[in-house]
């Protein structure tokens, strides 16, 4: 049965779709078609009515667009069955598809304080339309409507929930249930890969329906307090210990009995290891030889049920700082090992300070930093890299001949692709003093939470970076989402300059399939003594369609806001640098040499240095003996669980070997800048 609202009067414009226009069949007013059965409410029937009951309303309200348009009228409907609210250029066009749709479950219905005519639809995704009503009745009766509905299918989504949840525990227990072999098992791939997904689906879920809850809550009895923020729930499946940090290792049960490990080092003995720097003998350092590419996906499929048995454990959003991983999915290197590729073209890097303007030395430090990332990546699949223990080390250094650095420079007169020929170790014992030598350390300083400090210098080129970077992982669902908070300054001592940067988030895709790594951010560097500064952001791939690894970076002078660089391509593949007079070059990465590292041999290393403290799960991981390295590596990690709760309980702080703690930062204990004075040089 119809309901119309008394007429009102608006004054709009007089064509077809005009609400003063007599025709109309809702009579520019509102028509309502109730669930009421009551025979009371009548055609004639005059003024509003107010009801509980759902109505679908239709009517002309004027609707903001922007600055320019202002506001229109347009002939809006609340379709309660449907749950939304469409709108039309004129109600003869009805019939046809709407302008626009909003979906009111989870929708904020919020009346204005600007006057007495207007409100807002704020929709769960985000969308917002602005409305205004001829009168405070009309808005009052529009407001109800819409709230009605907007309860009513915010509640199903709840019910729906509710139903969902039912239905996915009972999966799990029939899962759960069935014998651990035959020819229908528990462990069955296929039931453990629905598993994991049908918990990732309800977990996703009901972290979105609460945010809605907490949105809609927050409307009702006013805005929330400023700064704060809404943020994912904790996992309502309590973890098993096996997954907590410091427990055993939660799959060798699955694979085979515990392997007897010789003992390591005793908690005393490495309690009592030295903490003072150490000078390394450049003399003892050789040209690295390990060979650890990770191309090998036999160990992934293998192990995918144990995968699979762990993600269904996991929560979206959650931090997987201590969370046990599997150890066949892990890089056979430590996280310290891998930041020193960043330098692996140290030729580019010492180029820097070679720029005769801080325009070109600007530049240059793009160029290094986009070339940096590429020879991070091992292989085709993405694997992890041993977390560090607190106290661990890494040395190592690069030399490259003072000539090959001068013609490695690029220039923006360069056209097509940029390459050059590795230096072999004959070449370089040849020169002997007319190397360039570019010495890194690196440190884990913190535990929790994970904190890593590193430092190059080149001493004939007065250059020196330090960097600090506290690696927060999340789970993303189908992927794993690593944010590198931190930042690294680069001070060229004979220019007096100091560049900050930042570090680009990364990602594990695909961690069900082939695993794959991509980078994502905006990051920036800065040179406050220039004024010039660099955007550089790395492009997620888009889910259809776009490319992977994209990346694109421009170089601006500040003080007059021109820019001097653009820059576009993949940080794993070609790059295009375009220059303000014009002129292009490519950097082609897939052909761009890496110089190797030295490294001293394990023997000579110190206890607590990467490759010989992880050796022993390193060699494990090359033999394929999963079991073996997860037994070395709990044996670790549990040592330095121990040592940690030795300190707790004697309040004995952690003394740290070569980075001091400067605010919220970690600065090397001999920083280049310390040691020669800073020159200003007049430009």
């Amino acid at each position: 049965m119809k309901v119309f609202g008394e007429r009102r009067k608006t004054g709009g414009p007089g064509h077809s779709g005009d609400p003063n226009n007599k025709n109309s069949s809702c009579g520019g007013g509102i028509s309502s078609s109730s669930s009421s059965s009551s025979s009371s409410r009548g055609g004639s029937a005059k003024g509003w009515q107010y009801s509980d009951h759902m109505e679908n309303v239709c009517g002309y309200l004027m609707k903001y667009t922007n600055l320019v348009t202002g506001w229109q009228y347009r002939f809006f409907v609340l379709n309660n069955e449907a749950g939304l609210l469409e709108y039309f250029v004129n109600e003869q066009s009805r019939n046809q598809k709407p302008r626009g749709t909003l979906q009111l479950a989870g929708a904020v219905i919020s009346p204005s304080d600007e006057d007495s005519h207007t409100f807002t639809v704020n929709a769960a995704s985000g969308e917002q339309y602005k409305l205004r009503a001829t009168d405070a009745k009309e808005r009052q009766h529009w407001v109800s409507r819409l709230q009605i509905c907007t309860q009513h299918h915010t509640e199903a989504i709840g019910k729906m929930m509710s139903h969902a949840e039912g239905q996915q525990r009972d999966l799990i227990r029939g899962i759960e249930c069935l014998p651990t072999s035959g020819h229908l098992s528990s462990l069955d791939q296929d039931l453990l890969m629905l598993k994991a997904t049908s918990m990732a689906t309800m977990n996703c879920l009901n972290d979105c329906f609460h945010i809605l809850q907490l949105q809609h809550a927050s409307h009702q009895k006013g805005s929330l307090p400023s700064g704060t923020t809404i943020e994912w729930l904790e996992p309502k499946i309590s973890l098993s210990n096996n997954y907590k940090n410091g427990a055993d290792q939660p799959f060798a049960t699955e694979q085979s009995k515990p392997v007897a490990v010789p003992e390591e080092q005793s908690v005393a003995e490495s309690g009592l290891l030295a903490r003072e720097p150490e000078e390394i003998n450049a003399d003892d350092e050789i040209e690295d030889t390990c060979d650890n590419k990770e191309d090998d996906l036999g160990a992934v499929e293998e192990q995918r049920s144990v995968i699979l048995h762990l993600l269904s454990q996991l929560k979206l959003g959650m931090d997987l700082t201590r969370v046990v991983l599997p150890t066949f999915i892990l890089e056979k290197r430590s996280l310290l090992e891998m930041y020193a590729d960043f330098m692996s073209h140290p030729d580019l890097f010492v180029a820097i300070t070679n720029g005769a303007t801080a325009e070109e030395r600007m530049i240059r430090f793009v160029e290094y930093y986009l070339t940096s990332f590429h020879e991070g990546r091992k292989g085709a699949i993405a694997k992890k890299p041993y977390n560090p223990i607190i106290g661990e080390t890494f040395h190592c250094s690069w030399k490259m001949p003072k000539s090959e650095v001068a013609s490695s420079v690029f220039s923006s007169s360069t056209k097509g692709v940029t390459n050059h020929a590795p230096s072999s170790e004959e070449s370089l014992n040849q020169v002997g003093s007319d190397c360039y030598t570019v010495r890194f350390v690196a440190e884990q300083v913190s535990h929790h939470p994970p904190v890593s400090g590193f430092y190059a210098e080149c001493t004939e080129r007065k250059m020196c970076v330090n960097a600090h970077v506290w690696t927060k992982s999340k789970f993303l669902g189908m992927s794993i989402g690593v944010t590198m908070v931190g930042e690294g300054i680069l001070s060229l001592l004979e220019h007096g300059e100091e560049y900050t940067f930042s570090l680009p988030c990364a990602y594990a895709r695909s961690i069900l399939t082939v695993p794959w790594v991509e980078l994502g951010g905006k990051v920036s560097v800065n040179c406050a003594k220039t004024g010039y500064s660099a955007s550089i952001t790395f492009h997620t791939k888009p889910f259809y369609g776009g490319k992977l690894h994209r990346v694109t970076a421009e170089v601006k002078h500040n003080i007059t806001n021109t820019v001097v660089c653009r820059v576009q391509g993949e940080w794993n593949s070609v790059l295009e640098f375009t220059y303000s007079n014009g002129e292009t070059k490519y950097v082609d990465l897939t052909k761009l040499a890496v110089t190797k590292k030295r490294v001293r041999p394990v023997e000579k290393q110190d206890p607590f240095e990467s490759r010989r403290l992880w050796k022993n799960v390193t060699d494990s991981l090359r033999e394929s003996e999963i079991d073996k390295a997860t037994e070395h590596k709990r044996t670790l990690e549990e040592r330095q669980r121990t040592e940690e709760r030795h300190r707790t309980e004697t309040g004995t702080p952690w003394k740290t070997k070569y980075f001091i703690k400067e605010g919220d930062g970690w600065v090397y204990h001999k920083p280049l800048w310390k040691i020669i004075p800073t020159t200003q040089p007049a430009e």
